[in-house]
């Protein structure tokens, strides 16, 4: 058995994509991504609950706040790295595991986070992470 919290933010990111099969996107572009956060735990804390709402917010919220309204062509965390969709999922799932791995935010009986980017209504990414 699993339990499941996922939180809810957008980002909005200029870049440009290294390689034929991206076509027209091979030019810088814009992009407006939903990006659903789960946080995942075999048992409810206490409280009967996963992780707080508010607290999940607020730490999906910093991260995403990091990447809007940039060029990710020009950060230089992101230099030489291909920004597709999946790659971005990695990006904001790995932030959030470091962040819970420093006891940020996350309690102790996290087992998992998951985030998924919604590039349109027909097509999104996920990415997986066990903590």
């Amino acid at each position: 058995m699993t339990f499941a919290v996922t939180v809810r933010d957008h980002i909005m990111i200029a870049h440009s994509l290294q390689g034929e099969v991206f076509g027209p996107a091979q030019r810088l572009h814009g992009a407006t991504y939903i990006v659903d956060a789960s946080f995942e735990a075999d048992t409810l804390d206490s409280n009967g609950i996963v992780i707080d709402i508010g607290v999940a917010a607020a730490a999906l919220q910093e991260i995403t706040a990091s990447l809007s309204y940039r060029n990710l062509d020009d950060e230089p965390d992101l230099t030489g790295v291909n920004t597709t969709t999946e790659r971005l999922c990695q990006l904001i799932g790995d932030r959030l595991a470091t962040m819970a791995g420093e006891a940020r935010f996350a309690p102790a009986h996290l087992t998992a986070l998951a985030v998924t980017l919604h590039e349109s209504h027909i097509a999104w990414a996920s990415y997986r992470v066990t903590l």
